[in-house]
């Protein structure tokens, strides 16, 4: 019966602030339990531990007591068990934080990743834009000098010079044509010299009365082969000095003067662009695009007169190498066929020797890979 006393809230006994019982507002306290307060009322000084256990984490108020005023004040019973849970919800809390922001930092990690995979495709985006306005602008201008509409860029000098090289490529290029049609038909000749040789020489052997007549003739046929295959070499020879210099030198300097070209048309086109836009209005929307335009302008410029510089730079250098090299190639031409003409084997033997020709016998065999080095 104390147990249920101390459980019941109707048991409940309010303390005056002095420790003394409240009797004359028991009833009143008794009366408003039911209505204003929904759990267990305990006393703020003589709770017992098993009210602590039965309680916990409630707090408890007495009825008013003492002057009017003075009122009790609330007070917050301590439990371990509140405590606990408390303490576990708080590190359920803690760990539920924890996790969210590793999937946000993974998930962050993820986006960077796609940042750095889209980076490189729109670069590209980016470059295949400006080939696109450049190739779109050449184009443009290209057609408006066909047209007789657009102005060009013209350096007299240096367009003269391109002008002279172009048709200088194509004589040289004619020049060795009809070099390999001389030799072709030459050792086609020297075959048929060997063959003749051979016949008189046979000749000879079964004619004994023609003896020395064939023989003369066969040795003069054998000759003759043999200094037409030195002169084959000197010719061929020619033929591939001259042709390295149309196919290497010649066509080097080419393919700069067609990059100065390409920049060229750059340049006129950028600067026609600059042109229309400084003869249009001027205004909040214009003046960026001109001033990028003036930019661009700038940058084919300097590439246009860089161009133009190393053109005129590399033709003055190819002249002179043009002029060494054909200068010792047309002597060889010439000492070899006047020597071989004028039947002089040794001048002939001797022009060879004079610029480093080994000539390759007809039926001899190729050197070994350790001969030749």
């Amino acid at each position: 019966m104390a147990e249920e006393a101390h459980r019941s809230p109707a048991a409940q006994i309010s303390v005056t602030r002095n420790g003394e019982a409240d009797k004359s507002h028991e009833e009143v306290f008794q009366r408003d339990v039911p209505h204003n307060i929904s759990g267990p009322i305990m006393s703020h000084s003589h709770s017992s531990p098993e009210n602590y256990a039965m309680n916990e984490g409630v707090v408890q108020v007495g009825p008013y007591t003492g002057s009017p005023f003075q009122a009790t004040t609330p007070t917050v019973v301590p439990s371990p068990a509140a405590a606990s849970r408390l303490a576990r919800s708080i590190s359920d809390s803690q760990v539920e934080t924890q996790k969210g922001a590793l999937r946000e930092q993974q998930m962050g990690g993820a986006v960077v990743l796609a940042d750095d995979i889209k980076s490189p495709a729109i670069e590209k985006l980016e470059l295949v834009r400006k080939w696109s306005i450049n190739t779109y602008k050449c184009t443009k201008q290209i057609l408006s000098e066909k047209l007789g509409r657009g102005s060009r860029t013209v350096d007299l000098e240096l367009e003269a010079q391109i002008e002279v090289l172009r048709d200088n490529k194509r004589k040289y290029e004619h020049v060795v044509k009809l070099a390999q049609t001389l030799c072709t038909q030459l050792a086609q000749m020297l075959q048929t010299q060997r063959h003749l040789g051979d016949a008189f020489a046979d000749l000879s052997l079964k004619t004994p009365e023609l003896h020395e007549e064939f023989g003369y003739n066969a040795e003069t046929q054998k000759l003759l082969a043999k200094n037409g295959e030195t002169l084959l070499g000197a010719i061929n020879f020619f033929i591939a000095s001259v042709k390295t210099l149309v196919d290497k030198t010649i066509e080097d300097t080419l393919i700069n003067i067609k990059q100065y070209e390409a920049a060229r048309v750059e340049y006129d086109a950028y600067r026609t662009d600059l042109e229309e836009l400084n003869l249009g209005p001027r205004d909040a929307n214009t003046l960026p695009k001109i001033e990028l335009s003036q930019q661009q302008f700038q940058i084919h410029r300097e590439k246009y007169e860089k161009m133009r510089n190393d053109v005129s730079v590399k033709l003055k250098f190819l002249e002179e190498n043009k002029v060494k090299v054909l200068h010792n190639q047309l002597i060889l031409f010439h000492n070899a066929i006047a020597a071989y003409f004028a039947g002089n084997q040794q001048q002939l033997e001797q022009t060879l020797k004079q610029f480093h020709i080994k000539l390759k016998l007809p039926g001899g065999e190729t050197p070994s890979w350790l001969e030749e080095h």
